[in-house]
Protein backbone atom coordinates (compact mmCIF):
# COMPACT_ATOMS: atom_id res chain seq x y z
CA UNK A 1 0.00 0.00 0.00
CA UNK A 2 1.05 3.48 -0.26
CA UNK A 3 1.87 4.64 2.97
CA UNK A 4 4.40 6.11 5.81
CA UNK A 5 5.37 3.99 8.44
CA UNK A 6 8.12 4.64 11.64
CA UNK A 7 9.87 1.81 11.78
CA UNK A 8 12.82 1.19 14.42
CA UNK A 9 16.12 -0.38 12.48
CA UNK A 10 17.91 -3.34 13.34
CA UNK A 11 15.26 -5.69 15.51
CA UNK A 12 15.28 -8.14 12.39
CA UNK A 13 18.96 -8.62 13.84
CA UNK A 14 18.90 -8.65 17.81
CA UNK A 15 17.40 -11.73 18.50
CA UNK A 16 16.06 -12.52 22.05
CA UNK A 17 18.58 -15.52 23.33
CA UNK A 18 19.40 -17.63 26.02
CA UNK A 19 17.56 -18.01 29.41
CA UNK A 20 14.48 -15.94 28.03
CA UNK A 21 15.01 -17.26 23.96
CA UNK A 22 11.21 -18.10 24.61
CA UNK A 23 9.74 -15.09 24.46
CA UNK A 24 11.69 -14.03 21.20
CA UNK A 25 9.29 -11.64 18.91
CA UNK A 26 9.40 -8.47 17.34
CA UNK A 27 7.56 -7.06 20.16
CA UNK A 28 9.85 -7.89 22.90
CA UNK A 29 12.66 -7.54 20.93
CA UNK A 30 11.52 -3.51 21.33
CA UNK A 31 10.62 -4.33 24.44
CA UNK A 32 14.56 -5.14 25.70
CA UNK A 33 15.76 -2.48 23.49
CA UNK A 34 13.84 0.27 25.09
CA UNK A 35 15.00 -1.14 28.98
CA UNK A 36 18.58 -0.84 27.73
CA UNK A 37 18.34 2.97 26.88
CA UNK A 38 19.40 5.64 29.09
CA UNK A 39 19.96 3.53 32.15
CA UNK A 40 16.52 2.41 32.50
CA UNK A 41 17.19 -1.14 33.65
CA UNK A 42 19.93 -0.46 36.11
CA UNK A 43 17.75 2.42 37.60
CA UNK A 44 15.36 -0.39 38.21
CA UNK A 45 18.05 -2.63 39.78
CA UNK A 46 18.44 0.31 42.24
CA UNK A 47 15.07 0.87 42.89
CA UNK A 48 14.69 -3.02 43.56
CA UNK A 49 17.42 -3.27 46.03
CA UNK A 50 15.98 -0.89 48.13
CA UNK A 51 12.32 -1.42 48.35
CA UNK A 52 12.56 -5.15 47.21
CA UNK A 53 11.40 -7.18 44.12
CA UNK A 54 8.23 -8.04 45.32
CA UNK A 55 7.31 -4.10 45.76
CA UNK A 56 7.89 -3.36 41.83
CA UNK A 57 4.97 -3.55 39.72
CA UNK A 58 4.97 -3.77 36.38
CA UNK A 59 1.89 -2.16 34.23
CA UNK A 60 2.60 -2.16 30.50
CA UNK A 61 0.78 -1.14 27.41
CA UNK A 62 0.04 -2.97 23.49
CA UNK A 63 -2.41 -3.09 20.92
CA UNK A 64 -1.21 -5.93 19.02
CA UNK A 65 1.38 -7.44 20.78
CA UNK A 66 3.27 -10.02 18.69
CA UNK A 67 1.10 -10.88 16.31
CA UNK A 68 3.41 -10.65 13.55
CA UNK A 69 4.55 -13.84 15.09
CA UNK A 70 1.16 -15.50 13.99
CA UNK A 71 1.20 -14.18 10.53
CA UNK A 72 4.51 -16.05 10.25
CA UNK A 73 3.23 -18.92 11.60
CA UNK A 74 0.15 -19.08 9.59
CA UNK A 75 2.55 -18.02 6.50
CA UNK A 76 5.36 -20.93 6.79
CA UNK A 77 2.42 -23.82 6.97
CA UNK A 78 2.60 -26.28 4.47
CA UNK A 79 -1.18 -25.89 3.12
CA UNK A 80 -4.39 -24.35 4.84
CA UNK A 81 -5.10 -27.37 6.63
CA UNK A 82 -1.52 -27.57 7.94
CA UNK A 83 -0.99 -27.15 11.53
CA UNK A 84 0.97 -24.06 12.73
CA UNK A 85 4.82 -24.76 12.40
CA UNK A 86 6.21 -26.41 15.73
CA UNK A 87 8.52 -23.73 17.04
CA UNK A 88 5.18 -21.00 17.31
CA UNK A 89 4.96 -20.40 20.56
CA UNK A 90 1.55 -18.17 21.13
CA UNK A 91 1.79 -17.51 24.83
CA UNK A 92 5.03 -16.47 25.70
CA UNK A 93 5.15 -14.06 21.74
CA UNK A 94 1.29 -13.22 20.96
CA UNK A 95 -0.41 -13.24 24.04
CA UNK A 96 -1.05 -9.79 25.21
CA UNK A 97 0.28 -11.48 28.68
CA UNK A 98 3.82 -12.23 26.83
CA UNK A 99 5.29 -7.88 27.09
CA UNK A 100 4.77 -7.99 30.93
CA UNK A 101 5.94 -11.69 31.63
CA UNK A 102 9.18 -10.69 30.00
CA UNK A 103 9.46 -7.67 31.01
CA UNK A 104 8.98 -8.85 34.55
CA UNK A 105 11.34 -11.45 34.24
CA UNK A 106 13.81 -9.73 32.57
CA UNK A 107 14.01 -7.59 35.30
CA UNK A 108 13.94 -9.78 38.06
CA UNK A 109 10.89 -8.17 39.70
CA UNK A 110 7.86 -10.23 41.59
CA UNK A 111 5.47 -7.28 42.63
CA UNK A 112 2.12 -7.24 40.65
CA UNK A 113 1.71 -7.59 36.66
CA UNK A 114 -0.85 -5.96 34.47
CA UNK A 115 -0.90 -5.27 30.74
CA UNK A 116 -3.59 -3.05 29.06
CA UNK A 117 -4.70 -3.70 25.67
CA UNK A 118 -7.55 -0.36 24.71
CA UNK A 119 -6.16 0.36 21.77
CA UNK A 120 -4.23 3.44 21.36
CA UNK A 121 -4.92 4.34 25.09
CA UNK A 122 -2.98 1.41 26.43
CA UNK A 123 -0.13 2.66 27.55
CA UNK A 124 -1.49 5.60 29.02
CA UNK A 125 -4.11 3.83 30.96
CA UNK A 126 -0.77 1.94 32.29
CA UNK A 127 0.25 4.92 33.91
CA UNK A 128 -3.09 5.24 35.50
CA UNK A 129 -3.20 1.68 36.90
CA UNK A 130 0.01 1.56 38.07
CA UNK A 131 -1.22 4.89 40.31
CA UNK A 132 -4.06 3.29 41.84
CA UNK A 133 -2.22 -0.01 42.59
CA UNK A 134 0.62 2.39 44.61
CA UNK A 135 -2.39 4.37 46.50
CA UNK A 136 -3.67 1.42 48.08
CA UNK A 137 -0.12 0.20 49.19
CA UNK A 138 0.26 -3.20 46.55
CA UNK A 139 3.61 -1.82 45.15
CA UNK A 140 5.56 1.07 46.14
CA UNK A 141 7.33 1.88 42.54
CA UNK A 142 6.12 0.60 39.10
CA UNK A 143 7.70 -0.20 35.75
CA UNK A 144 4.96 1.70 33.19
CA UNK A 145 5.89 1.26 29.85
CA UNK A 146 4.15 -0.06 26.28
CA UNK A 147 5.32 -1.51 23.27
CA UNK A 148 3.73 -1.83 19.93
CA UNK A 149 5.75 -3.14 16.24
CA UNK A 150 4.38 -3.03 13.10
CA UNK A 151 2.40 -5.89 11.40
CA UNK A 152 0.28 -6.65 8.92
CA UNK A 153 -2.69 -6.69 10.40
CA UNK A 154 -2.91 -3.26 11.48
CA UNK A 155 -1.95 -1.84 8.41
CA UNK A 156 -4.51 -3.43 6.55
CA UNK A 157 -6.91 -3.29 9.25
CA UNK A 158 -6.68 0.57 9.15
CA UNK A 159 -6.19 1.09 5.50
CA UNK A 160 -9.73 -1.06 5.38
CA UNK A 161 -11.13 1.85 7.26
CA UNK A 162 -9.56 4.68 5.04
CA UNK A 163 -7.49 6.13 7.74
CA UNK A 164 -4.08 6.00 6.06
CA UNK A 165 -2.51 8.27 4.70
CA UNK A 166 -0.45 7.92 1.74
CA UNK A 167 1.68 10.76 2.51
CA UNK A 168 3.71 11.16 6.40
CA UNK A 169 0.25 12.27 8.81
CA UNK A 170 -0.76 16.02 8.80
CA UNK A 171 -2.06 16.19 12.08
CA UNK A 172 -5.05 19.41 12.86
CA UNK A 173 -4.01 20.35 8.83
CA UNK A 174 -7.20 21.09 6.74
CA UNK A 175 -6.37 18.79 4.21
CA UNK A 176 -4.89 16.03 6.84
CA UNK A 177 -5.38 12.39 4.80
CA UNK A 178 -5.30 9.99 8.05
CA UNK A 179 -2.74 8.17 10.01
CA UNK A 180 0.50 7.14 9.52
CA UNK A 181 1.45 4.04 11.67
CA UNK A 182 4.98 3.67 13.70
CA UNK A 183 6.42 1.84 16.34
CA UNK A 184 7.59 2.40 19.50
CA UNK A 185 8.46 0.99 22.78
CA UNK A 186 9.18 2.90 26.40
CA UNK A 187 9.19 2.85 30.02
CA UNK A 188 8.48 5.17 33.24
CA UNK A 189 9.59 4.57 36.72
CA UNK A 190 7.29 5.78 39.12
CA UNK A 191 7.91 5.73 42.83
CA UNK A 192 4.99 6.61 45.29
CA UNK A 193 7.19 8.37 47.26
CA UNK A 194 9.76 10.32 44.83
CA UNK A 195 13.05 11.00 45.66
CA UNK A 196 14.88 14.79 45.66
CA UNK A 197 16.40 13.66 42.12
CA UNK A 198 13.48 13.16 40.31
CA UNK A 199 12.31 16.36 38.43
CA UNK A 200 8.73 15.27 37.24
CA UNK A 201 5.73 13.72 38.65
CA UNK A 202 2.70 12.27 37.50
CA UNK A 203 0.28 14.98 39.10
CA UNK A 204 -3.32 12.67 37.82
CA UNK A 205 -5.04 10.95 35.23
CA UNK A 206 -8.54 10.39 33.88
CA UNK A 207 -10.30 7.83 32.32
CA UNK A 208 -13.45 7.25 30.35
CA UNK A 209 -15.41 5.68 27.37
CA UNK A 210 -17.17 7.02 24.96
CA UNK A 211 -19.72 4.23 24.46
CA UNK A 212 -20.56 5.56 21.01
CA UNK A 213 -18.95 3.49 18.56
CA UNK A 214 -17.11 0.68 17.67
CA UNK A 215 -14.00 2.95 15.75
CA UNK A 216 -15.12 6.30 15.28
CA UNK A 217 -15.07 8.86 18.53
CA UNK A 218 -17.60 10.67 19.96
CA UNK A 219 -17.80 13.69 17.63
CA UNK A 220 -18.86 16.35 19.95
CA UNK A 221 -15.99 15.28 22.07
CA UNK A 222 -18.09 15.05 25.51
CA UNK A 223 -15.84 11.88 26.66
CA UNK A 224 -12.34 13.20 25.91
CA UNK A 225 -13.83 16.21 28.08
CA UNK A 226 -14.59 14.10 31.06
CA UNK A 227 -11.15 12.48 30.81
CA UNK A 228 -9.29 15.92 30.94
CA UNK A 229 -11.73 17.30 33.53
CA UNK A 230 -11.00 14.22 36.03
CA UNK A 231 -7.31 14.60 35.58
CA UNK A 232 -7.46 18.28 36.52
CA UNK A 233 -9.49 17.30 39.54
CA UNK A 234 -7.18 14.55 40.58
CA UNK A 235 -4.23 16.64 40.01
CA UNK A 236 -6.00 19.64 41.74
CA UNK A 237 -5.40 22.22 38.97
CA UNK A 238 -7.13 24.37 36.94
CA UNK A 239 -7.16 24.15 33.66
CA UNK A 240 -5.35 27.82 33.92
CA UNK A 241 -2.45 26.09 35.02
CA UNK A 242 -1.52 24.27 31.67
CA UNK A 243 1.64 25.51 30.06
CA UNK A 244 1.17 22.72 27.22
CA UNK A 245 -1.08 20.06 25.82
CA UNK A 246 0.44 16.92 23.56
CA UNK A 247 -2.52 16.08 21.79
CA UNK A 248 -3.55 12.83 20.46
CA UNK A 249 -3.49 14.24 17.01
CA UNK A 250 -3.69 11.57 14.95
CA UNK A 251 -4.38 13.97 11.64
CA UNK A 252 -7.68 11.81 10.88
CA UNK A 253 -10.54 13.91 10.25
CA UNK A 254 -13.11 12.49 13.05
CA UNK A 255 -10.29 12.34 15.47
CA UNK A 256 -8.61 15.71 15.61
CA UNK A 257 -12.25 17.54 15.19
CA UNK A 258 -13.15 15.60 18.55
CA UNK A 259 -10.24 16.33 20.54
CA UNK A 260 -10.30 19.90 19.19
CA UNK A 261 -14.07 20.79 20.86
CA UNK A 262 -12.72 18.56 24.08
CA UNK A 263 -10.39 21.07 24.65
CA UNK A 264 -11.70 24.01 23.72
CA UNK A 265 -14.24 23.31 26.23
CA UNK A 266 -12.62 22.30 29.20
CA UNK A 267 -9.04 24.26 28.69
CA UNK A 268 -10.19 27.07 26.04
CA UNK A 269 -8.29 27.87 23.20
CA UNK A 270 -5.45 29.43 24.72
CA UNK A 271 -2.86 26.99 26.06
CA UNK A 272 -0.31 25.88 23.66
CA UNK A 273 -0.97 22.49 21.76
CA UNK A 274 0.91 20.69 19.38
CA UNK A 275 0.76 16.49 18.00
CA UNK A 276 4.09 14.57 17.89
CA UNK A 277 3.23 12.26 15.83
CA UNK A 278 4.62 14.00 12.98
CA UNK A 279 7.89 12.83 14.62
CA UNK A 280 7.28 9.16 15.05
CA UNK A 281 4.06 8.26 13.44
CA UNK A 282 1.13 6.86 15.63
CA UNK A 283 2.44 3.93 18.01
CA UNK A 284 -0.99 3.09 18.68
CA UNK A 285 -0.55 0.95 22.10
CA UNK A 286 2.76 2.68 22.75
CA UNK A 287 1.24 6.20 21.70
CA UNK A 288 0.83 6.68 25.50
CA UNK A 289 4.40 5.85 26.74
CA UNK A 290 6.05 7.65 24.07
CA UNK A 291 4.10 10.68 24.60
CA UNK A 292 4.42 11.00 28.04
CA UNK A 293 8.12 10.52 27.80
CA UNK A 294 8.06 13.56 25.36
CA UNK A 295 6.04 15.45 27.63
CA UNK A 296 8.47 14.81 30.75
CA UNK A 297 10.99 15.73 28.62
CA UNK A 298 9.40 19.09 27.88
CA UNK A 299 9.24 20.05 31.50
CA UNK A 300 12.97 18.74 31.75
CA UNK A 301 13.81 20.89 28.86
CA UNK A 302 11.30 23.50 28.86
CA UNK A 303 10.31 23.36 25.15
CA UNK A 304 7.17 23.06 23.49
CA UNK A 305 7.39 21.03 20.35
CA UNK A 306 6.23 21.96 16.81
CA UNK A 307 3.38 19.80 14.99
CA UNK A 308 5.40 18.76 11.68
CA UNK A 309 4.57 18.17 8.13
CA UNK A 310 0.79 20.76 9.24
CA UNK A 311 1.28 23.13 6.60
CA UNK A 312 -2.24 25.22 6.99
CA UNK A 313 -3.82 24.47 10.13
CA UNK A 314 -7.42 23.76 9.73
CA UNK A 315 -9.29 27.15 10.23
CA UNK A 316 -12.63 24.94 11.72
CA UNK A 317 -10.34 23.84 14.89
CA UNK A 318 -10.12 26.38 17.36
CA UNK A 319 -6.73 25.01 19.70
CA UNK A 320 -4.15 26.60 19.61
CA UNK A 321 -1.66 25.11 17.37
CA UNK A 322 2.04 25.35 17.41
CA UNK A 323 3.71 24.33 14.32
CA UNK A 324 7.10 25.14 15.16
CA UNK A 325 9.24 24.19 18.15
CA UNK A 326 9.51 26.91 20.92
CA UNK A 327 11.85 26.88 24.18
CA UNK A 328 10.23 28.06 27.01
CA UNK A 329 9.55 27.45 30.90
CA UNK A 330 7.33 24.16 30.89
CA UNK A 331 5.30 23.21 34.62
CA UNK A 332 2.38 21.34 33.33
CA UNK A 333 1.61 19.20 30.85
CA UNK A 334 -1.23 17.30 29.74
CA UNK A 335 -0.79 14.26 27.25
CA UNK A 336 -3.89 13.19 25.80
CA UNK A 337 -4.63 9.64 24.33
CA UNK A 338 -7.77 8.31 22.65
CA UNK A 339 -8.80 4.61 21.73
CA UNK A 340 -9.99 3.30 19.26
CA UNK A 341 -13.63 2.52 20.24
CA UNK A 342 -13.79 5.90 22.30
CA UNK A 343 -11.33 4.39 25.22
CA UNK A 344 -9.77 7.71 26.70
CA UNK A 345 -6.89 8.72 28.97
CA UNK A 346 -5.21 12.02 29.62
CA UNK A 347 -2.73 12.19 32.04
CA UNK A 348 -1.34 15.34 34.09
CA UNK A 349 2.57 15.75 34.45
CA UNK A 350 4.16 18.46 36.42
CA UNK A 351 7.86 20.21 38.02
CA UNK A 352 8.29 17.96 41.25
CA UNK A 353 6.83 20.60 43.95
Amino acid sequence: METWIGRVEGLEDCPITGALARYDCRNNRLAGLALEQDGFADAVTKTALRLGTTRIGVFVGTSTSGIAETESAYGRRRGVDSPLPPDYRYRTTHSLSSLALYVRERLGLRGPAQVMSTACSSSAKAFASAHRHMAVGMCDAAVVGGVDTLCHTTLYGFRSLGLVSDEPCRPWDVDRRGISIGEAGGFALLERTPGSDHSVEMLGYGETSDGYHMSTPQPNGDGSALALERALALARIGAEEIDYINLHGTGTKANDIAEDKAIVRVAGSEVPCSSTKGWTGHTLGAAGITEAVVSCLCIEVGLIPGTINTRCPDPALKTNLRVENETRPVNVVVSDSFGFGGSNCSLVFGKSR
